[in-house]
C-alpha cells in the first residue's frame, strides 16, 4: 500500500508516540508524555509515515545551532525520534521521511542536519557522517592524587538546582559552546530536564547536585552537575559519582571542579560520560592510570544540507583551493551531485557552486564526517570510495579540513 509522509496534526500526537515507542521497544505512559511535549514540540517538524491512516513511521526534528571550526555558527536541524514499526521495515519508509525532512530543512534555510545514531550503519546512506568522538572517563579516586602545580586557584561552591542555578550553568555553557567546534545550542526544555524540573513523564527525573567554580575575583567560570550511585562493600562506602555535565571556561576551573569531585567523601570512582577523548584529566593526577578511558566511539553525526554555505562558514587552518564534487544519495530521489570551488586563504574562506572540472569526487557522508575537523578525510572516504581527478587532490583536501583541536559535542538529544 502507498505510504503518505507528512507532518502530524494535534490529534495524531498520541498514535505518533505509540509508534515511536513501539519502534524503540518501550511502553511508556504516552498520555503523560503527550501532555508534556505538546507545549514545546514544533509539530510541523514532527513527521509521520501513514498507511491507510495508521502511523507506521516516525521522524522528528527541532531547530538548532552548531559551532564550526573558527567559532562560526550554522543553523541546524536536530533529528531525533526516528523509527519504523517492526511490521513495516525494509519498505523504504525511512528514506521517504528523511527526504521530506531534508527538503523542508533546506527550505527553512538550515545549513546542516545532525543526530545521534542508535545504530551505526543506518545514516551514512542519507549523507550523514560521524563528525565527533565521545568517550567515558572513570577516575579511581583511591588510587591517585592531584599535582600541586595544576593551580587550585579560585573556589568551589554548591548551588541549588533551581532556576537561579540553571541560569548560572546556562551562562557558562553558552560562553563555552560558542568557542567549542562541534557543540550545539541546548533548548530551554533540555535545561529544565537536566535540572530535574521537567521530564517526569519520561521516567525518574534527575535528582542531583550542582557545583560552580569561581575565579579569584568571584566570577563563575565553570559548573558541574552530578549524582551518586550508592554502593557499599563490607560495610564500607564505595559510592560512584556520576558527572552529568562539566564545563569550564579556564584550565583552573576545569582542574578545580575535578579536584572537588574526586575529593568527595564516600566516593571511590568518578565517572563522566559523553566526554572528549583528549581530556586533560590524566595529566592533572599523579597516577595517570587511575584515569581510565572507555566506550570511545562516534558522537554527533552531521549532514551538509547546504554544501557551499556550510563549507564557507568554517575557518581553515591552511591555505588551499580545490574543486569538490559531492555525491548525495538522499532518500528516494536517487543520486544528486554538487560541484563547488572551495578557496581558503588567510583572509577567510569562500565556497560556491562551479562548472569547473572536479579535482576530487567523494560521497557526502565522507565530507560530513570530516567537516568539523575530527576524522581525517583520507579515512572517511574509505567506505564509499573516492575519485581523484587531479593527483594530490585528496591530500590537499585532507590537510585543508583537518584542525589542530578536534571537535566535541557534550549535548545528547
Amino acid at each position: 500500500m502507498a505510504i503518505d509522509v507528512r507532518p502530524i496534526h494535534d490529534d495524531e500526537l498520541l498514535p505518533w508516540l505509540d509508534a515511536v515507542s513501539t519502534g524503540f521497544l518501550d511502553r511508556p505512559d504516552i498520555e503523560k508524555i503527550a501532555a508534556e511535549v505538546k507545549t514545546h514540540w514544533d509539530l510541523p517538524r514532527v513527521w509521520g509515515a501513514f498507511e491507510t491512516g495508521r502511523i507506521v513511521g516516525t521522524f522528528r526534528a527541532w531547530a538548532g545551532e552548531l559551532t564550526v571550526p573558527g567559532c562560526g555558527r550554522v543553523k541546524a536541524s536536530a533529528v531525533t525520534g526516528v523509527g519504523v514499526r517492526p511490521t513495516h521495515r525494509r519498505r523504504g519508509i525511512l528514506s521517504q521521511m528523511a527526504a521530506a525532512e531534508h527538503a523542508a530543512a533546506r527550505e527553512r534555510g538550515e545549513v546542516v542536519a545532525m543526530l545521534y545514531a542508535s545504530e551505526y550503519p543506518i545514516y551514512g546512506r542519507f549523507g550523514y557522517g560521524p563528525a565527533t568522538t565521545a568517550a567515558t572517563w572513570t577516575l579511581d579516586t583511591k588510587a591517585t592524587g592531584f599535582h600541586a602545580s595544576d593551580g587550585g586557584r579560585g573556589s568551589v561552591d554548591l548551588v541549588a538546582p533551581d532556576a537561579d542555578g540553571e541560569a548560572t550553568a546556562r551562562e557558562v555553557f553558552e560562553a563555552w559552546r560558542l568557542r567549542q567546534p562541534g557543540e550545539i545550542w541546548r533548548r530551554p526544555i533540555t535545561w529544565l530536564s537536566d535540572f530535574g524540573r521537567s521530564g517526569q513523564a519520561w521516567g525518574t527525573p534527575w535528582k542531583g547536585f550542582v557545583v560552580v567554580h569561581r575565579d579569584e575575583g568571584g566570577t563563575v567560570d565553570g559548573f558541574a552537575r552530578y549524582h551518586a550511585d550508592e554502593k557499599w562493600e563490607q560495610r564500607q562506602p564505595r559510592n560512584g559519582l556520576v558527572v552529568d555535565d562539566l564545563h569550564a571556561l579556564t584550565d583552573e576551573a576545569y582542574a578545580g571542579l575535578w579536584r572537588f569531585l574526586a575529593a568527595m567523601d564516600w566516593v571511590s570512582t568518578v565517572k563522566a560520560e559523553r566526554r572528549h577523548p583528549g581530556e586533560r584529566l590524566p595529566w592533572l593526577v599523579t597516577n595517570a592510570r587511575a584515569a581510565m578511558i572507555s566506550e570511545v566511539g562516534d558522537g554527533l553525526w552531521v549532514k551538509l544540507l547546504d554544501i557551499p554555505t556550510a563549507l564557507a562558514a568554517r575557518t581553515y587552518e591552511r591555505e588551499a583551493s580545490v574543486v569538490l564534487e559531492i555525491v548525495e544519495r538522499d532518500g528516494v530521489d536517487g543520486e544528486r551531485r554538487t560541484r563547488v570551488l572551495l578557496d581558503a586563504s588567510a583572509g577567510g574562506a569562500t565556497c560556491a557552486v562551479t562548472t569547473r572540472s572536479p579535482e576530487l569526487t567523494l560521497d557526502a557522508s565522507a565530507l560530513a564526517s570530516a567537516y568539523l575537523g575530527g576524522p581525517r578525510l583520507r579515512d572517511t572516504v574509505i567506505a564509499r570510495g573516492v575519485d581523484e581527478h587531479r593527483p594530490g587532490a585528496l591530500a590537499t583536501a585532507d590537510a585543508l579540513f583537518a584542525t589542530f583541536d578536534p571537535p566535541w559535542c557534550s549535548s545528547f538529544f
